[in-house]
């Protein structure tokens, strides 16, 4: 009896060594042992399937084109050290107040009416809650010098205008200052709201935030086409449609869509990269701030993997997805040396971020001087020299195509039907202007004088509120393509 059992613990003993050998191997090479009634059949590591979830992300990797830098280091870069103190900047008084105009009318086609959605609504922030200090406009208030010297400047423009009001007609200074407006709007790349317009509201930003609103359909499609084609700089010989969202015709696989971008300029190259770019960070925010829920009479917002997936995915945009995503780098890199020039601007004495609370603005100035001295280390630059370098009046003529072109894009944005889209449209727009307006202007920041708050290169409120919104979107869309990178192995 000791025997019979001895033996067949002997068999049993064995068939477990035999069973755990033959696991290990299989776990050691990688196989999956498969069965008759298996749903999960073995594959080849490397077949398309296998990385479906990761396909969005398997060809983001590696230098940028028209540049020298590479995605992995500004994932670090921007992740660890920008992303945390941007986000800590808009949040404080000066930058979260925007004045905005959300009623001009639509300059492009009729008005087809206003998003009805509840969520698309926007809620101006009353005249009582706005600090006191961005009321008034005295952007400067705390330096001393700013204060005598507007006030002799002010004091001088009285002199001039009085000995204008006596020998010109009303005629002839309607012209002057006609001229004096067209003068400063050659500076900029965007149609600035009239902040003096009765229709120019404050908007707290932090209550406003930017999410997918439901607003989507003809209305927002008829937007994007009209950025794309009509403003993008296109060879006649493009008869395919520029709006990545648009159908394609037959059955092109998206490399003949990009290869005539080869044949242009750098600067038209460049101009449809940060359409694009902008294109692909606002669908990325909306993916991250997904209506998903609106059950008992609240809504929940959250990342929506399967729409981030239809827009970004290889498969599912014919291999055009990881060039949204590298052209969304490529914008980053334009506004962040956009930054990198106007650094000395702000770090002049003289230029002070005022809310007429002293502790909290000198917080804010500080924070962002901490962030110019990390974008100062980076050592990965954008070199835009290499831009409108030709011919000095070929390259003239090339930068204002360059910049009308833009200046019309940001009147689209009067065209978008849902108010927060609008909203948020019109700030980010306005923020890639102002940074390309830093790039044009880099002789006019060199030569600054010191203590001179109205000579020379100038930004308003409105246009630095815009640049580090700007530029903080940028950063937000980075940061979460790494939370949809880790969401995606979850669901693998």
């Amino acid at each position: 009896m000791w025997k019979v059992t001895l033996q067949a613990f002997g068999v049993l003993l064995l068939a477990w060594f035999f069973g755990n050998f033959v696991l290990g191997w299989f776990q050691q090479n990688n196989v999956k042992p498969q069965t008759q009634h298996s749903e999960h059949p073995s594959r080849d590591p490397e077949s398309p399937d296998q990385n479906q979830d990761q396909s969005c992300f398997c060809h983001l990797t590696g230098v940028l084109d028209d540049c020298f830098c590479d995605v992995e280091s500004i994932d670090v870069f921007n992740n660890f050290k920008i992303y945390p103190r941007i986000k800590k900047l808009t949040e404080r008084d000066y930058f979260r107040y925007y004045k905005v105009n959300l009623k001009r009318p639509c300059p492009f086609w009729p008005d087809d009416g206003h998003c009805a959605i509840k969520d698309c609504h926007v809620e101006p922030c009353p005249e009582s809650k706005v600090p006191v200090g961005i009321k008034s406009g005295n952007y400067n208030k705390y330096s001393q010098a700013a204060n005598t010297m507007s006030d002799m400047t002010e004091c001088e423009q009285a002199n001039e205008l009085g000995a204008i009001n006596s020998t010109l007609s009303n005629q002839s200074k309607e012209a002057f200052a006609d001229w004096a407006r067209h003068d400063d709007a050659q500076d900029h790349f965007c149609e600035l709201d009239d902040e003096t317009s009765p229709d120019a509201e404050y908007v707290d930003l932090l209550l406003n935030p930017e999410r997918f609103t439901g607003y989507k359909g003809p209305s927002a499609w008829r937007v994007w086409n009209s950025i794309y084609e009509e403003n993008c700089f296109k060879p006649r010989s493009v008869y395919r449609p520029l709006n990545p969202l648009a159908p394609s015709r037959g059955d092109d696989d998206g490399e003949g869509f990009y290869n005539w971008l080869e044949g242009l300029c750098l600067e038209k190259r460049v101009f449809y990269r940060l359409i694009s770019g902008l294109h692909s960070s606002i669908n990325i925010h909306l993916c991250a701030e997904y209506l998903l829920d609106e059950g008992w009479g609240r809504s929940v917002w959250g990342p929506n993997v399967q729409e981030f997936r239809q827009r970004f995915d290889t498969a599912e945009t014919k291999g055009e997805g990881t060039r949204r995503l590298k052209n969304l780098y490529f914008l980053y890199l334009i506004e962040l040396r956009a930054l990198y020039k106007v650094a000395p601007y702000f770090e002049r004495a003289i230029v002070n971020l005022y809310t007429g609370n002293s502790q909290e603005d000198g917080e804010t100035k500080e924070l962002l001087l901490q962030i110019f001295n990390e974008i100062k280390a980076f050592p990965m630059h954008f070199d835009e020299k290499s831009m409108f370098a030709g011919h000095k009046m070929e390259a003239k003529t090339l930068k204002e195509e360059f910049r009308l072109h833009f200046k019309n894009i940001s009147r689209i944005m009067d065209c978008v039907g849902c108010s927060k889209c609008r909203l948020w449209g019109k700030l980010q727009t306005q923020g890639l202007g102002t940074a390309l307006k830093v790039l044009f202007s880099e002789k006019e920041i060199k030569n600054l004088p010191e203590h001179s708050p109205s000579k020379g290169f100038q930004l308003t409120r409105q246009e630095i509120v815009a640049l580090l919104n700007g530029f903080g979107r940028l950063s937000t869309s980075i940061h979460q393509l790494h939370n949809f990178r880790m969401l995606l192995k979850e669901n693998r």
